[in-house]
């Protein structure tokens, strides 16, 4: 177990989702000092996002799962007096020194205000929980108003109770299409069908292979029960193999063409159908935030997940990682590597008794992620849905005609130089929504999947910082540290 070392031991945890408040708890329950930082207004990531405390719902609870969890790690952070919880701080770089001594700048306070308080943290250990975004792969007409994320619809349905539309075709890949839609029939939308584009030959495997190993999970079945439940309620149709290939309509989305796929993600002539919509909900699995990460200088792992070993620890000494940038496994995965990982950042082993469940647990959940992965992940054939005038970056407004002209006319097979000969991925977002659609067609068009060895992730500035709020960064610590409950 931690020993005396870890009462002085300065433990930095960034992210305050599931990942980040369980690493929390553990390393305060390992007598660790600990700054717990988040970006959101609240405690609870996307996972547990809710609304703000001034006007809580009177039955959450009955809006999320693992409720109780949430709450008990919630209050145990904010209730520890080893531990100082910060909440709208945004990390927006990492540096370290030429000993490998690791410092965060941090800008804290309502974004664009002018005010925010900029302070540097130099911790003894880091464990990053930093989570995840959607992957949407474009498709003609995702560019128009009403396309959205599913998580943007998640986000509103869960934190404002507000439906993006009245009429709402979700789609795209994986078991997060079905809480989004439970989401929003709950938020009064008429979902007009769930339509998951792997097959079902692709999705019945997870569960006939070794179904033993799902032992530990079981209680995921129930989970499933409950979408199943939702859909039959509200009679939304949830079909497989079928893809969004088009969106249609002049100043907004009016309607979406849905068509059957093979089980590689090709459409198949003949079969499409156009749906009358006024909202499109499109995610395709996450793409892990793992800036932080590469700028600490953490070994990735090719398919750009930290690496880490049995204690969650990264390549590189005192940096931990949990959750989604090790691994896309969702919140009980997220929990126990968290735990693994506060506790061995603050001086314990993961061999500690206190472990022993988290980490049998653990190599469960990991195991139940790689099931849905091989189930659910993106299939090449995505590409031939693309037709020459579809935006491929949306904030250079980059064509899928002249990205691939490009790409043949200089022969290059480089990330760097096909970014700047494209203008794909320079925009604004830097990346963010596109890059692993860039990387993927530059793949395609060169037959190379390494190339130049790149990054789309590797941002020196994870988040946008004013200039005013640059000029006054320098401060050692923040001048007031504010708990969750009075931000």
């Amino acid at each position: 177990m931690a020993g005396e070392t870890s009462r002085n031991r300065h433990v930095v945890v960034v992210g305050g989702g599931p990942a980040g408040l369980a690493a929390a708890a553990a390393a305060i329950a390992a007598s660790a000092r600990v700054t717990l930082l988040e970006s959101g207004d609240e405690l609870g990531g996307q996972f547990w996002r809710h609304l703000p405390q001034e006007r809580a719902g009177a039955k959450e609870s009955r809006l999320h799962h693992n409720w109780s969890t949430y709450t008990q790690l919630r209050d145990t952070v904010l209730g520890a007096a080893c531990c100082e919880v910060l909440t709208n701080a945004q990390v927006w770089s990492l540096e370290r020194d030429p000993q490998g001594s690791i410092q965060l700048n941090i800008a804290r306070g309502p974004v664009d205000s002018g005010s925010r308080e900029t302070f540097q943290l130099a911790p003894d250990a880091l464990v990053l929980a930093t989570g995840a975004h959607d992957r949407t792969l474009p498709f003609p007409g995702w560019t128009l108003p009403g396309v959205f994320t599913a998580g943007a619809a998640q986000a509103f349905a869960k934190s404002e109770r507000i439906a993006l539309g009245q009429k709402v075709v979700i789609a795209g890949a994986g078991p997060f299409l079905l809480p989004v839609m439970t989401s929003l029939v709950s938020a009064n939308a008429n979902v007009v069908g769930v339509f998951e584009a792997n097959p079902l030959r692709n999705l019945g495997g997870w569960v006939a292979d070794r179904p033993w190993k799902l032992a530990g999970a079981s209680h995921k079945a129930g989970e499933l029960l409950e979408y199943v439940g939702a859909h039959v309620r509200h009679r939304v149709p949830y079909k497989t193999g079928r893809a969004v290939v088009a969106a249609h309509g002049t100043d907004r989305v009016e309607a979406v063409t849905i068509a059957k796929v093979d089980r590689n993600w090709r459409p198949i002539a003949g079969t499409e159908r156009r749906y009358a919509a006024d909202a499109v909900c499109v995610s395709h699995g996450f793409t892990p935030r793992i800036e932080l990460a590469i700028a600490a200088g953490c070994d990735i792992s090719p398919q750009k997940f930290v690496r880490v070993d049995d204690a969650q620890r990264s390549s590189v000494d005192g940096v931990y990682a949990a959750g989604e940038i090790t691994s896309i496994g969702g919140s009980d995965a997220a929990l126990y590597e968290g735990q693994i990982a506060g506790h061995c950042a603050a001086g314990g082993d993961v061999a500690d008794p206190e472990l022993r469940r988290a980490v049998r647990q653990r190599a469960t959940f990991t195991h139940f992620a790689g099931r849905l992965e091989a189930a659910h992940g993106i299939r090449p054939g995505w590409t031939s849905w693309l037709s020459d005038d579809t935006t491929l970056c949306r904030c250079e407004e980059t064509s899928v005609k002249s990205f691939r002209y490009t790409v043949a006319v200089t022969g290059s097979a480089g990330l760097r130089s096909t970014k700047l000969t494209t203008r794909a991925g320079l925009g604004i977002c830097q990346g963010r929504i596109c890059g692993r659609n860039v990387e993927a067609l530059l793949a395609e068009a060169t037959g190379d999947p390494v190339g130049d060895s790149a990054r789309t992730d590797r941002r020196p500035i994870v988040a946008p910082i004013r200039l005013a709020d640059l000029a006054t960064a320098g401060a050692a610590a923040p001048t007031t540290c504010t708990e969750e409950s009075e931000s």
